[in-house]
């Protein structure tokens, strides 16, 4: 009984936070079902303590992030990268399209696909509005490629590193094993979207203004973002924790910026969603007590099972379960879960590689799939604009099946290795 209570907390309120009945904040559905699953005692408020500081990492990530978005919009960084890509789209959508994907492929990669939630998104907002194009295509370019390009490197996704953890292969035996499969995901990923688009892409009606110049506080923001880049690469090389080298680079930006100006930091403060924080540290306490139902259990002994079939069925299996699984539960404690398991059976690669591919590919189905996606629709949401899940479910009905599909084809024409 106990453990349908926690499931049913669980996933009601993730699907509250996620449409939001009377306009309730999504904070307070997941902090809601957190507190529940304390009152009720089917977590121990001491156990839910030690979720909430486990993911200490991650708020300091996210904080960084969210300063450097902050600083772009005040500082005019968007409106200016918002003129280049309607000056280069060239009155094209498809152009438009394409330099959008690419920009997100690269953000994602090199700053994971959280940052591409929280820092190219409203760019990206701000682009639309000046081409005066339907914003659903070039929107839903930032949710997909967050997840589409998310395996890259280690750092492409906080995920990829909660999977191997202990067992984190060096940077080139992660490409030997992710490169191929990363390729095919980016490039259908692409083709699908662009495909399911093409009737809301319109042609961008703004003619680009010539006078748009980016202010010296802008072009440290700019400087800060592509330095925050290379802290976390470096930071992946010798193995730490990502959260604090970005929120002290991202620290060191906004003070830099706020001396060149002179300016009172309380409105970056002010403005910044300090919400999505104890939004993510409930969700912490709801996978803690999702995994004390036994669920690491039931999929340790399927792990095992899996190791015991053809390498095209177990392949397939545990990629394509684990995919559409996101959707469910989220691939937060989806990912931790299936990387305890990997742990605590002898490690096998192509498992391992399609752990990986459906826990980071997977969420492109539902908004419900990610981290990312929901704090990309959280974004979208301050800036006025309205997705529902039925929207994007259609999309990534055509989207995700296909390209998750080929990426664990391809992992298996590599082989093991």
């Amino acid at each position: 009984m106990a453990h349908i209570l926690i499931w049913s907390i669980s996933a009601g309120s993730i699907v509250l936070m996620l449409f939001r009945p009377f306009s309730v904040p999504e904070v307070v559905w997941t902090a809601g079902g957190a507190l529940l699953l304390c009152f009720l005692k089917l977590i121990p408020w001491r156990l839910a303590g030690h979720a909430i500081s486990e993911g200490m990492d991650v708020y300091l990530f996210l904080t960084g992030m969210m300063m450097l978005s902050e600083l772009g919009k005040v500082h005019g960084l968007f409106d200016w990268l918002a003129n280049i890509a309607v000056k280069r789209g060239d009155g094209s959508p498809t152009r438009l399209f394409t330099l959008i994907y690419g920009v997100g492929t690269v953000v994602t990669i090199f700053m994971s696909n959280d940052a591409t939630a929280v820092v190219l998104t409203p760019a990206v907002l701000t682009a639309v509005k000046r081409a005066q194009v339907k914003p659903l295509p070039y929107l839903l370019i930032c949710a997909t490629i967050a997840n589409a390009a998310s395996f890259v490197l280690p750092i492409s996704n906080p995920a990829n590193l909660v999977v191997f953890d202990s067992v984190m292969p060096s940077l080139s035996r992660w490409l030997a094993m992710f490169a191929l499969p990363s390729i095919v995901s980016i490039v259908v990923t692409y083709l699908l979207l662009r495909w399911y688009c093409r009737k809301e892409m319109t042609d961008p009606r703004e003619i680009v203004d010539p006078e748009v110049r980016l202010s010296s506080a802008g072009k440290i923001t700019l400087f800060g973002i592509l330095s925050v880049a290379v802290v976390l690469l470096i930071a992946s090389a010798v193995k730490m924790d990502l959260g604090l080298p970005a929120c002290l680079a991202s620290l060191v930006v906004t003070a830099l910026v706020l001396i060149q100006e002179r300016s009172n930091p309380r409105h970056i403060i002010r403005d910044i969603s300090w919400s999505v924080l104890p939004l993510v540290a409930a969700l912490f306490v709801i996978v803690e007590a999702v995994k004390s139902t036994g669920a690491l259990q039931v999929f340790q002994i399927a792990l095992l099972h899996a190791m015991q079939w053809p390498a095209v069925v177990s392949t397939f299996t545990v990629g394509v379960i684990l995919g559409f699984g996101t959707n469910l539960v989220n691939n937060l404690p989806l990912g931790l879960i299936a990387g305890a398991s990997l742990r605590s059976v002898p490690f096998h690669p192509i498992l391992a590689k399609a752990v990986l591919i459906g826990v980071d590919l997977g969420p492109n189905l539902s908004i419900t799939g990610s981290l990312a996606t929901i704090l990309w629709l959280i974004a979208i949401r301050r800036e006025g604009l309205h997705m529902s899940g039925w929207q994007f479910l259609k999309a990534g009905m055509i989207v995700m099946p296909t390209s998750l599909a080929l990426t664990l084809g391809t992992t298996l024409l590599l082989g093991s290795h």
